[in-house]
Parts: C-alpha cells; sequence; structure tokens
C-alpha cells in the first residue's frame, strides 16, 4: 500500500514537472500563449488596480508627471501658460517622441491629464509581452517567462519603474524590445529600437551602442581581440552607424537654458546636498553608490519583490551544473546580459567622472541591473524547481521527499502570487491627491493668463490641477540647467523678500516686476517654524535666514497687514491675496 502511495506521489510530481518545466523555443504556441495570457492577466490587474487609484478624484496627478506633464495642456488650449518660464523649459527638455504622442492624443480628444494615467498600463503590458519573449528566448520554458514576467511586474509596479506617462515610462519597454531584437540578430528591428530610443529617451542610445560595441570584442585573459565573425562586424557596425546619426543631432544641439551644472556649481548649490530637492552628494559612502536613485545604483530597487534576490546566485548555481541540470538548456545567448551589462557600468563610473555632461550617472546602470537580475532571477528559481523535482522523482524512497517537492511548489506559488497582499504598499504609485478642491477651483476660474506667486506647497499642485502658472515652486525648481535655475531661484529670492518684507513699497514693486495676479499665503506663514521647519525655504540663503530674524524680533510683515483688506479667497489653511488690491494700498502708506 505505502509502495503505491509512493508511485502515484512520484507520477503526480512527473506530471507537475512535465506541466511546468515543459519546453517551447517558440512564442506563437499554445503552450507559449497560455502562459503569456496568464502574465497579461496580472498584469492588467496591477494596471487596473493603479488605474483606480489615478481616477478616485479629479485632482489626482503623479509625482514626476507634475513637472514634465503639466505643461501639454497647450495642445488642448494654446492659451494656457503664456511666457511661462517653468512650462517652456520642461517643454524644451521633453523627447520629441512623449511630445508627439501627446499631441496627437490631444487631438484626438484625450487630454494630457488623463493620458498620463492610461499610459502606465499599456506600457506595462508592452514590457509583459517583450520580457516574456526575451525570458522565452535565452532558457525556452514557457513557466520561466511566466514567473519572470510575473517578478517585472511586480517591480514596475512597486519601484515607480512605469507609472508617471513620462519619458523614463519608455525605459523598459524599449529595453526588452531591443533585447529581444538583438537576441533574434534582427538587424532592422535593433535600428528600429535605436530609432525609438531616440525620441522617446535619447540616453538609452548610448547603453545599446555600448553593448554593441562590447560584442565586437573577445578576451583572452584579459587581452581584447576583435571577434572575428564577418556577420557580428556587419550587424553591429551598422547598427553602431544608425546610433552615431541617431545620437548626432543631440550632440550638435544646445539648450537654450544654458550647458548641465557643473561640478563646481552644483556643489555650491544646497539643492545637491544631502537631503535637499535634488539630494546628489550623500556623505554615506552606500547610500552615494548604492542607494541613492540619482548618484548610486538603487541595488536594493533591483531586489523587489524578495524572489528576486535568486538571480544574484546564478553564477554559483553554473559552478555545479551535474546537479542543475537545466542550466544545460539555457542559451549561450545568457552572455547577452553580460555584454548589456558592462556598458552599463561604464557609462555609469564615466558619467560619475564627468558630472553632469551625461546628466545623472544612475539612469546608466540602474535599470539594466534590475532587467538583468530579474531575468537571472527567473532562470534560477527554474533551475532549482527542477532539481528538486527530478531529486523527487528520480529517488522515491520516502513520501517526505514527495512532500517536500510538492511543498516547493506551493511556496514558489504564494511567493510569486502573494508577495502583493505582504506589504503594507504594494502600489508606489506616488500619485499626489489635492486637498484642497475648493483653491483650484477658485484659481480655476481665474484669467489663463494669471500669474500665481506662493511659498506653499499647493504651489506644486496648481499649474498641474489648475492649467495657472505659479512664479517658482519647489516642484519645479530642478538645477540641471543654469539658464533655468538661476533666473527660478532669483524669483523665489525675491518672494521671500516681499513675503516677509515690513515695507509695502517693496512687496509692490515685486508684483510690479513679475506681473504676479495673486499671491497664496498659508496662515501660519509668519511664524518662525514654517520657515526653519522647511528644508527647502531654509536652503534659499540669504534671504530667508534675514526674514527668520525679522520675525523673530516681531516686525510684522507688510502683507500680513493686508491680509483683512485684499483677501478674495480662504480656506482653513490658505489665503489669497490681490495683487490689484494691493497695489492701490499706495495711496495709503
Amino acid at each position: 500500500m505505502f509502495d503505491i502511495k509512493l508511485t502515484y506521489l512520484k507520477m503526480l510530481i512527473a506530471k507537475i514537472a512535465k506541466f511546468l518545466l515543459a519546453t517551447e523555443t517558440k512564442l506563437y504556441t499554445k503552450r507559449s500563449l497560455w502562459w503569456l495570457g496568464l502574465g497579461l492577466l496580472f498584469t492588467v490587474i496591477y494596471a487596473l488596480l493603479a488605474l483606480q487609484q489615478a481616477l478616485q478624484s479629479e485632482y489626482v496627478f503623479q509625482d514626476d508627471a507634475r513637472q514634465h506633464i503639466f505643461w501639454m495642456s497647450r495642445f488642448i488650449d494654446p492659451e494656457l501658460f503664456k511666457n511661462d518660464l517653468i512650462a517652456d523649459y520642461y517643454q524644451s527638455i521633453s523627447p520629441w517622441g512623449v511630445k508627439t504622442l501627446y499631441q496627437g492624443m490631444a487631438m484626438l480628444g484625450i487630454e494630457p491629464q488623463l493620458l498620463h494615467k492610461l499610459l502606465p498600463g499599456i506600457l506595462a503590458l508592452v514590457i509583459t509581452v517583450f520580457s516574456f519573449a526575451v525570458s522565452l528566448e535565452i532558457l525556452p520554458i514557457p513557466f520561466g517567462a511566466f514567473v519572470t514576467t510575473l517578478l517585472f511586474s511586480q517591480n514596475v509596479w512597486a519601484e515607480q519603474g512605469t507609472i508617471s506617462g513620462t519619458a523614463k515610462d519608455f525605459v523598459y519597454p524599449l529595453f526588452f524590445i531591443f533585447l529581444y531584437f538583438w537576441l533574434k540578430r534582427s538587424l532592422l528591428g535593433v535600428c528600429f529600437t535605436l530609432f525609438l530610443g531616440s525620441i522617446f529617451y535619447p540616453p538609452m542610445i548610448l547603453i545599446f551602442a555600448g553593448a554593441l560595441f562590447w560584442q565586437l570584442w573577445q578576451f583572452k585573459g584579459f587581452v581584447p581581440r576583435l571577434v572575428q565573425e564577418r556577420q557580428v562586424y556587419l550587424f553591429s557596425g551598422i547598427s553602431l552607424a544608425v546610433a552615431f546619426m541617431l545620437l548626432l543631432p543631440y550632440v550638435l544641439a544646445s539648450s537654450e537654458y544654458g550647458p548641465t551644472v557643473t561640478l563646481e556649481q552644483a556643489r555650491n548649490i544646497p539643492q545637491f546636498t544631502a537631503g535637499g530637492r535634488t539630494a546628489f552628494f550623500e556623505d554615506n559612502f552606500w547610500e552615494y553608490w548604492f542607494g541613492s536613485m540619482r548618484s548610486g545604483l538603487t541595488l536594493h530597487e533591483a531586489l523587489v519583490p524578495d524572489l528576486a534576490i535568486a538571480g544574484l546566485f546564478l553564477p554559483l548555481l553554473f559552478k555545479f551544473p551535474q546537479r542543475f541540470p537545466l542550466l544545460e538548456k539555457i542559451s549561450p545567448k545568457i552572455s547577452y546580459l553580460k555584454d548589456l551589462l558592462i556598458p552599463s557600468f561604464g557609462w555609469f563610473f564615466l558619467a560619475h567622472a564627468v558630472l553632469f555632461k551625461l546628466y545623472l550617472p544612475s539612469r546608466y546602470v540602474a535599470r539594466s541591473l534590475r532587467v538583468v537580475i530579474i531575468l537571472a532571477a527567473g532562470m534560477t528559481l527554474m533551475v532549482l524547481l527542477e532539481a528538486v523535482l527530478s531529486w523527487a522523482i528520480d529517488r522515491p524512497t520516502s513520501q517526505a521527499k514527495s512532500l517536500t517537492a510538492q511543498s516547493a511548489i506551493v511556496l514558489l506559488i504564494i511567493l510569486l502570487v502573494g508577495y502583493p497582499l505582504s506589504q503594507d504598499k504594494f502600489f508606489d504609485t506616488d500619485y499626489m491627491i489635492g486637498s484642497y478642491p475648493e483653491l483650484y477651483e477658485f484659481i480655476k476660474e481665474q484669467p489663463k493668463d494669471t500669474l500665481i506667486a506662493s511659498l506653499t506647497d499647493e504651489a506644486d499642485n496648481i499649474a498641474s490641477f489648475t492649467n495657472r502658472s505659479v512664479l517658482s515652486s519647489r516642484e519645479h525648481a530642478i538645477p540641471y540647467h543654469m539658464g533655468y535655475f538661476q533666473p527660478l531661484r532669483q524669483r523665489i529670492f525675491d518672494l521671500i523678500e516681499a513675503q516677509y518684507t515690513p515695507d509695502l513699497a517693496l512687496a509692490q514693486d515685486f508684483l510690479k516686476r513679475y506681473g504676479v495676479d495673486l499671491w497664496l499665503i498659508e496662515k501660519s506663514s509668519f511664524n518662525v517654524p514654517y520657515l526653519t521647519d522647511n528644508r527647502w525655504l531654509t536652503d534659499q540663503q540669504p534671504v530667508t535666514q534675514t526674514a527668520i530674524k525679522q520675525l523673530e524680533q516681531g516686525t510684522v510683515p507688510a502683507i500680513a497687514l493686508l491680509q483683512d483688506t485684499c483677501t478674495v479667497f480662504q480656506d482653513a489653511r490658505h489665503t489669497v491675496l490681490e495683487s490689484a488690491c494691493i497695489l492701490q494700498q499706495e495711496s495709503n502708506n
């Protein structure tokens, strides 16, 4: 009786192994499409859950989109954001492909505010299809490809991989599309992907070109030698020529806002220091090189979900091929992942060497790490699963081994499917939800050319929620081009000085100089902690320190005295003053 039971368990495990570990080299087969469909189902579920957050209120905007998408309302109404420094700057740095996509959708009646919420789900589906195809090219097991897509879907939703509808959302689709055509040795496909990269996220071309160039070399020890295969020369040579032509316009072009900030300039800008608006120079070594989203590898993001850690152990498994026979099914094309990763690290260190000419170092390696580690994780899990199942089938000496194999399968499924449920906050959407709808409605009722001055946090939201211009805001104060940042910083200095000066004439001069129509303040603005507890404001020196001293000495700002006279709107937290009223006070002083 016991032998019969063991035989039954052995047969059951054998069937499970055959179902899960069946090989299939082609994408368009029943088995492959079934697992791909299951992967797409999970992607759709995740996308709908994220979209539910995005549509929960009229006033919801993704954090990064508040910088890069708000100005696109111009596609709906050209009268919006006229002569707006902030809108003009972000329009100038937006890739052509992104601008054209949003403009085209606007012509079809889909507003940018809606499209930036719909686009992440669409791009996530593209990622799923091509990550599945790439995984199948390297390890022809459809279930393994499904595991990879599920791991990556969880990663991109948990770590803001594709959620903002901005240019960076196109990185992972481009990565997997390039990898797929590269693995298939499709010259037309690779060149097409290079073109897509040039219009949606130009830095990608450097990574792809680096990978194509690296593949031209082979190493004997530490001595590099050019490969001898003519087809490799032609493939990489033509692709590199296309990449060069696509990059040339960017190399020759000059920004109307000047070159990027230099290292010397950045070291003197508080926003670049630890805890600043665009923190880069971290004191902690590990944080600077491994954790920082700007200077580091962001290794922790590549290891989400927890099963992704398995990818780090794949090289170790290759040292024991006899114990892990499934390794034989892994294609030699796995070396392409190394060929992708090495140039990525090269660009990463070069970007550090020439700060900030190549913008931020992390953009060249962080995404590559995620792609490679999660692809490796999918393969590692399959190799380990096959080893456990084979162990139980080949040596069915006890019921315990069979139960161990079954437990391994159940545990894998639980960890794969249940990961989102184990997290307090699985979706890191970073959607900003407006808390003051009455304020937004009031501002939306103002003329389209209204300019609002404010030091409040709500200044970050006004352009996105109301389609009205702000003089300055923390969200938009990005110091990478001094031709933009210097005039914006001067606006901030002048605004702080005007808001806290006891001299009404100085405040009035500020309003005239910039053409401000409304002045939005918080009711706690004239308390010392309002300034001292706000890192962004304390970075604005010396004007903030002067304002703090004046408040500590009991000096009453001129604007504070006009709140009863010139208020045109107020809620529990905010007061809006009318500039025309403030300017009329001149005759009374």
